[in-house]
């Protein structure tokens, strides 16, 4: 584990032994529908703040929709359930007002804004969340998350995603999830599109964030392959299939995974839906 990976853990930890409760994730029963097909089937589901957890699970299995869904993504019908998040009814708040609340979703497609520089967008955000900064904090503090994500001073003065690789497009999502501080990220498959190299930036940049937000944010990390978690170690792993989480276990389940694939979810003889808590 990396040294920064390691600090991140021991935040967490201290967090969890020496402060009240924290907040937290809640999902319970959650059923969603896209265009009237269900594809959320019963999703139970728990992220405090302070710790990392990573869904993982086939193409098709849910959770991309889950992350629109919290999010309150219109296209996405709520057809039961609940999820809340410090205490608060998720469903009944707008996209808005849920960010305001501290949740941040991380695109895995980001589309492009052409006219709107990164500059304009970062601060608009900002001010939209009541967080907005002095001209020269702003810049400052701009200038070292760019730095620390290896981005070049250009990409201010650059529109948002307009012509970005997909190492950019996913530098820059980090720079967002860096300069809004959310209490809880979602990051919706973060490796994709990437080489090694960039990947160890965004995984490196994911836990610097953790570490500077001292215990103060939560990250559900969705991904299909076990190579981001060689940067970034998760508190818990969770298994989704056919609209639900299956399994649920600590990082070695993702070393599973990665051994043997998701045939044994796939084929299993039990009824699709049963969930195998590990410890």
């Amino acid at each position: 584990m990396s040294e920064i990976a390691e600090q991140a853990r021991v935040v967490a930890a201290t967090n969890a032994a020496g402060a009240p409760p924290t907040a937290e994730l809640h999902v319970d029963g959650l059923r969603v529908s896209v265009e009237g097909k269900p594809i959320l089937d019963g999703v139970d589901l728990r992220v405090p703040v302070g710790q990392v957890h990573v869904l993982m699970g086939p193409n098709g299995s849910g959770k991309s929709t889950l992350a629109y869904s919290l999010m309150g993504h219109p296209k996405y019908q709520v057809t039961g359930g609940a999820a809340s998040f410090d205490g608060q009814d998720l469903l009944a708040l707008t996209p808005d007002r849920r960010a305001k609340l501290g949740l941040f979703l991380s695109f895995q497609n980001p589309i492009a804004i052409p006219g709107v520089t990164t500059v304009n967008f970062l601060r608009a955000a900002l001010r939209a969340q009541g967080k907005e900064l002095p001209a020269r904090e702003f810049i400052a503090r701009l200038g070292e998350e760019m730095t620390a994500l290896r981005m070049d001073a250009s990409f201010r003065s650059r529109y948002i995603n307009d012509g970005f690789s997909g190492g950019e497009k996913k530098r820059a999502e980090t720079l967002q999830l860096a300069m809004l501080e959310p209490r809880l990220a979602i990051l919706d498959e973060p490796d994709s599109g990437l080489d090694v190299d960039a990947l160890r930036i965004v995984a490196d940049g994911v836990l610097r964030i953790m570490e500077k937000s001292e215990g103060r944010m939560g990250v559900l990390l969705i991904t299909h392959y076990y190579r981001i978690l060689e940067n970034l170690t998760p508190d818990r792993v969770h298994i989704m299939h056919q609209g639900r989480i299956v399994d649920s276990g600590g990082p070695e389940l993702a070393h599973l995974i990665e051994r043997e694939g998701y045939d044994p979810y796939t084929t299993a003889t039990s009824p699709p839906g049963t969930e195998v808590s590990r410890p």
